[in-house]
């Protein structure tokens, strides 16, 4: 929503006549300076939208406020050449309300087009989010990163870095939804006041590393050649993609990092494939390259890459992960009730390289339990299963 600055409007008076904290309200204007506000200027207040209301007889601007829980003034910084004496019935004015419901539909297939439409509408309600892109894929759809917060403490969570494990995407998109819920209406998530993280950690998001793999798995092969003929080619003739884990080139994305990658290229797939060809040679495919450049830019503390399925947290990478690792883990698995194993024969991983590189913990974190794709019915369980990691993430 955005209002219109008046003689002596400040960001303080904004954040006490809207409820909003002052830092969201400073950091949704990044080009303004806050002590140099004029006379005219607009000024975006996150957490609210506009909306039109008719004045019918017996309506005062008073009464039209108060029935929305909102102040007098908050009506006359939306509707600035508004006169209060003047109303006529059949008038149309601006009324601010407050957004207290998600924006996200999680809870449904879940495509690179949904999940743009619901970055756009989170941005346009909660301008203090960073969408920043971190590169493309192989068929030059932008890979966004949502960035959270300006804390020292740098945290980086992802999703769907394979094509069938698509149902990460909506779980994760929702718990951003939720903790911008959280911020700007100053209310907790299982108890936590979102304030205090947003102040001290720096939360890094790409909610979906795949998107050609997930188009492919949910709407089939793109219209384009000769990728079109080429993923029949490489599924061994089939139209069904659900077994469908690699991007569009038939290269396993997880198993794309310089960490032991050798092992992984003698034992998997040779060639393209639906699933575990750790491809060429490390680092090869365009969505790898991206995520592994937003890593070394970020230098994050921790990582969390969400796939699917197991219901276990894998933690470690050949003794390389740091003491603290293991409390981390041992909190997240408190919460979720998912099982923390430390050691597993595979290689070549975005933690696995992380844990290697930096010697800071990493972790993979396998949600729900069955075949993959998971039926979406899924979805409500394992979000509420994975919303502690989400949060001890922020808080250990």
């Amino acid at each position: 929503m955005e209002i219109t600055v008046r003689q002596g409007d400040s960001y303080w008076y904004y954040s006490q006549l809207f409820r909003i904290p002052l830092r969201l309200i400073i950091d949704s204007n990044p080009n303004v300076q806050p002590n140099q506000l004029y006379i005219g200027q607009r000024i975006k207040i996150p957490g609210f939208v506009t909306t039109n209301y008719q004045i019918r007889s017996g309506d005062t601007l008073w009464q039209i406020a108060v029935n929305r829980g909102l102040a007098l003034d908050a009506l006359f910084l939306v509707n600035p050449n508004l006169n209060p004496q003047r109303l006529q019935i059949g008038q149309v004015i601006r009324v601010p309300l407050r957004i207290t419901w998600r924006l996200v539909n999680g809870n449904q297939n879940y495509d690179y087009t949904l999940m743009m439409d619901d970055l756009a509408r989170l941005k346009n309600v909660y301008p203090f989010l960073r969408i920043p892109g971190i590169g493309n894929s192989v068929l030059s759809r932008t890979i966004p990163e949502v960035n959270i917060g300006n804390g020292n403490k740098k945290v980086h969570y992802n999703a769907s870095f394979h094509a069938n494990e698509w149902i990460t995407t909506p779980v994760v998109m929702t718990f951003i939804n939720d903790y911008l819920l959280a911020l700007t209406n100053q209310t907790s998530i299982r108890g936590l006041y979102m304030a205090p993280y947003y102040d001290q950690v720096s939360l890094s998001i790409v909610p979906m590393v795949n998107p050609d793999g997930v188009e492919l798995v949910l709407n089939g092969p793109p219209q384009q050649e000769p990728w079109r003929s080429r993923v029949v080619e490489i599924n061994n003739g089939s139209r069904d993609f659900s077994g469908w884990k690699a991007n569009i080139r038939g290269v396993d994305l997880n198993n794309q990092y310089p960490a032991k990658w050798e092992i992984e290229k003698e034992r998997k797939e040779q060639q393209p494939a639906p699933r575990d060809y750790p491809g060429e040679s490390p680092l090869s495919e365009p969505e790898s390259i991206a995520m592994a450049d937003l890593t070394r830019r970020k230098n994050f503390h921790r990582v969390l890459a969400f796939h699917t399925q197991g219901e276990v947290i894998y933690w470690g990478f050949e003794n390389l992960e740091p003491p603290e690792a293991r409390t981390i883990v041992e909190e997240f698995a408190r919460v979720s009730g998912y099982r923390a194993v430390q050691t597993v024969d595979s290689y070549a991983g975005y933690k696995d390289w992380f844990i290697q590189e930096w010697r800071r913990p990493g972790y993979t974190v396998e949600l729900g339990t069955g075949v993959n794709p998971l039926p979406i019915s899924q979805f409500g369980e394992i979000y509420e299963e994975t919303l502690g990691i989400f949060l001890a993430g922020l808080y250990m």
